[in-house]
């Protein structure tokens, strides 16, 4: 079974029904998930934002972070020095970098959706 690294874009696509979630999903069906341990804290400020902007959704949003802990993604950590090198050849954030990392790592694909982590993925996975 193949290992795919997902990013948080796509997660939050999944756990809070984003623009973004059916291709997500798609391409998530066949694989062992991984991922930076950084996910959880991404999901979560994701999770945070939303509700400062829809209060009202507090808690279907927190039932929908809490499906996390359920998702099932192996949880890698990264070699920090190595990730601000490679954020540094691809512009990437640090953040973004560490999926990046991990599925070069691990010799996987990498499922997201932010446009500039994917191009970088491109550039870099092949």
């Amino acid at each position: 079974m193949p290992v795919k690294v997902v990013d948080a874009s796509a997660v939050c696509a999944l756990l809070f029904g984003e623009p973004g979630s059916a291709r997500t999903s798609v391409a998530l069906e066949e694989g062992r998930l991984a991922a930076p341990v950084l996910i959880d804290y991404e999901v979560a400020s994701v999770c945070r934002k939303k509700i400062g902007i829809h209060p009202e959704l507090r808690e279907p949003l927190l039932s929908a972070f809490r499906l996390l802990q359920r998702f099932p993604v192996d949880r890698y950590g990264v070699d920090a020095e190595e990730v601000i090198l490679l954020a540094e050849k691809t512009g990437l954030s640090v953040y973004d970098a560490s999926y990046l990392w991990l599925a070069r790592a691990l010799r996987a694909e990498l499922v997201t959706l932010d446009r500039r982590l994917a191009s970088a993925s491109r550039r870099i996975l092949r």
